[in-house]
């Protein structure tokens, strides 16, 4: 068993976080894996800034994540991807939707929303490990565009190292998403895993 794999997942309410967050750890705990999941902050109501951290290895005891740990950021939101820069290192791998939900804060400013170019390049300051996925675009490839949480699962089973099997976590999907959007879900993480494959590629 690993020691310590730590994954962070940062986003805005409504885009699947913690049901993301919780098909993780159910997938590991079935992989024979110590794990932890924890919402650090945040509500999980549409528009409000969601945060949650997937511990995964022996040597995990408290849930949440220290700054600098993260092994994956998985980036629901551009902005909210950013913010959460804090727990990368130059190791982590951040795999980040390229969708864009302007901030509540930036509209009351009349805020300009940072370019995608602006943002990988203040990203680039913490880690050169950036894969950028057109997660609400493939979800709706898939069938239903609120799957861009299983594309981006997908996506990290694919290039982020996770030490679970996506083998697995497509098992955990059976357990935790209901019937009748399974199999919607199931073909949006095959997409995400396959883009995520090709755009990795050197």
């Amino acid at each position: 068993m690993i020691d310590e794999f730590n994954i962070v997942l940062a986003g805005v309410g409504g885009q699947g976080i913690l049901l993301a967050a919780e098909i993780l750890g159910t997938a590991a705990v079935k992989d024979g894996l110590n794990a932890r999941v924890s919402e650090i902050h945040g509500m999980a109501q549409r528009g409000g800034a969601v945060v949650s951290n997937v511990r995964i290895g022996a040597k995990v005891l408290a849930p949440t994540v220290l700054d600098g740990n993260a092994d994956i950021i998985l980036g629901f939101e551009q902005i909210e991807t950013l913010r959460n820069m804090k727990f990368a290192s130059e190791r982590t791998i951040v795999i980040m939707n390229s969708e864009r939900l302007m901030p509540p804060e930036l509209t009351a400013k009349k805020a300009r929303y940072p370019s995608l170019e602006e943002i990988i390049r203040r990203i680039n300051a913490f880690t050169k490990n950036v894969i950028v996925i057109e997660a609400s675009k493939l979800a709706k490839e898939a069938g239903n565009i609120l799957a861009q949480n299983t594309v981006l699962l997908g996506a990290s089973a694919a290039v982020g190292k996770i030490p679970v099997k996506a083998e697995t976590i497509i098992e955990t999907l059976r357990e935790l998403i209901p019937q009748k959007q399974l199999d919607v879900n199931i073909r949006a993480f095959n997409i995400g895993y396959e883009k995520a494959r090709e755009t990795a590629k050197p």
